[in-house]
C-alpha cells in the first residue's frame, strides 16, 4: 500500500513539474504587448487638382496715344492717376478746327435762312424748284463739312476711353505728339485676368466656371480666389496644352498686370473616407490596412484606394468610418496580437496639396 501511495506522490510530482515547465517556456515564447499609436478613419475635402504658373492681364488696357500730330496746350493727369470714362486727359493745340467749326456752322446757318426765305416763292413759283434744291444741297454739305470740323476738333482732346488707372506720363506740355507717340498707359483692374496652360490630357475635366486658387509672391501666402472664364479654342501643337483664362476680382486693385502667380485649377471636390499615407501596407498590387478593434486585438483588413494628396489618401472599399487604423508601430505587430494603443496627433489636412491618382 505504502509503495502504491509513493508511486502516485511521485507521478503527481512529475505532472507538476512538466506542466510547470510548459508555463514557463510559454510565458517566455509570449510576445510583449505592443504601444502602437493609431488614427481613426475620418471623413474630408478630396480634391482632384491641376497646378501651372500663370501671368496676370488688366480687364482692358491700352495705351494712350494720339490720332493727329499737334502740340500738347494741358496736361490734365499726374502718374498713377485713377480716372472715370471720358475723363480729359491730354488737350492738343485746336485753334484751326475751332475756327473750322465756326465756319461750317455760319455756312449752314447762312443756307438754312435762305431756304427760308425762297421756301414760299418757290411755292408761288415766283423761283424755280432748282433753286430750292441746289440751297438743300448746300445745307447737306454744310453740314457734312461741320461734323468734320467738329471731328477735327475732338481728336485734340485725348480722353479716358474707359475707367481705369493710368501709367507713368511720357510727355510734357508744349510737345509736339504724333500718332503712335506713348502719352501714357490705361489699365481696367478691376478685374484681373490670368492666362495659364493646362496640359491637353484634363481638357475633358476642365470647365467654365471651375474654381481657381492663385498665389503671387507679392503677398506671401495669400490666396486669391476666381473662376474659369474661358478656354481657348486651339491647342498648341509645340506644347500641346492649351490656354484657360481666369476672372480674380481685383477691388482693391492689389494684383497688377504682368505679375507672375502660381495657379491651383480645381478640377473635382467631394468628400470620401481619407487615412495617412503611413497607414497603408503595399503588398504587390494590394494594399492593406492594420485595424485595432476594440479589445485592442490587430486584425489585417484589404482596401481600395483613390486619390491621395501629400501625407492623405482616399479608402474608396474595405473600412469605416471611425475604425482605429495603425500608423506608428505596423512592423512590431502581426495579425492577431494585442496592442496597446494610443491616438496620433491631430495631423492637418493638406488641403491645399497636389492631388494624384494613386498607381
Amino acid at each position: 500500500m505504502k509503495k502504491i501511495l509513493v508511486i502516485f506522490v511521485l507521478v503527481l510530482t512529475a505532472l507538476g513539474y512538466h506542466f510547470l515547465k510548459e508555463e514557463q517556456l510559454t510565458q517566455a515564447n509570449a510576445r510583449p504587448m505592443v504601444n502602437v499609436v493609431v488614427a481613426k478613419v475620418t471623413m474630408g475635402p478630396i480634391r482632384e487638382e491641376v497646378e501651372a504658373l500663370g501671368t496676370t492681364q488688366a480687364n482692358e488696357s491700352i495705351i494712350v496715344t494720339s490720332k493727329v500730330s499737334d502740340v500738347v496746350t494741358k496736361v490734365n493727369f499726374s502718374d498713377g492717376d485713377k480716372v472715370k470714362k471720358g475723363q480729359l486727359l491730354i488737350q492738343l493745340h485746336d485753334r484751326a478746327q475751332a475756327a473750322q467749326v465756326t465756319i461750317a456752322k455760319v455756312q449752314l446757318h447762312d443756307h438754312i435762312r435762305e431756304l427760308e426765305r425762297i421756301r414760299e416763292l418757290v411755292t408761288s413759283q415766283t423761283v424755280a424748284v432748282s433753286e430750292r434744291d441746289r440751297l438743300q444741297t448746300a445745307i447737306d454739305t454744310a453740314n457734312a463739312q461741320l461734323l468734320e470740323a467738329d471731328a477735327a476738333l475732338a481728336d485734340r482732346k485725348i480722353k479716358a476711353p474707359f475707367a481705369g488707372v493710368l501709367g507713368l506720363r511720357q510727355v510734357s506740355l508744349g510737345a509736339l505728339v504724333s500718332p503712335g507717340d506713348e502719352i501714357t498707359t490705361l489699365d481696367d483692374i478691376s478685374v484681373i485676368k490670368l492666362d495659364f496652360s493646362v496640359p491637353e490630357r484634363f481638357l475633358q475635366a476642365i470647365k467654365v466656371g471651375n474654381k481657381v486658387e492663385a498665389k503671387a509672391v507679392a503677398f506671401d501666402d495669400e490666396q486669391f480666389i476666381g473662376k474659369v472664364a474661358s478656354i481657348d479654342s486651339r491647342v498648341n501643337p509645340a506644347t500641346r496644352a492649351v490656354i484657360v483664362r481666369t476672372d480674380i476680382p481685383n477691388p482693391e486693385g492689389r494684383l497688377l498686370p504682368g505679375m507672375l502667380m502660381t495657379v491651383k485649377l480645381i478640377k473635382s471636390s467631394r468628400e470620401a473616407l481619407i487615412l495617412p499615407e503611413s497607414a497603408i501596407i503595399p503588398i504587390q498590387e494590394r494594399h492593406y490596412v492594420y485595424v485595432v478593434d476594440s479589445e485592442g486585438v490587430v486584425s489585417r483588413q484589404l482596401v481600395t484606394l483613390g486619390i491621395r494628396k501629400r501625407g492623405w489618401v482616399e479608402i474608396v472599399d474595405g473600412i469605416q468610418l471611425d475604425q482605429q487604423v495603425i500608423v506608428r508601430g505596423i512592423l512590431k505587430v502581426r495579425p492577431g496580437d494585442k496592442v496597446s494603443v494610443s491616438l496620433s496627433e491631430n495631423f492637418s489636412f493638406l488641403e491645399q496639396a497636389k492631388v494624384e491618382p494613386i498607381a
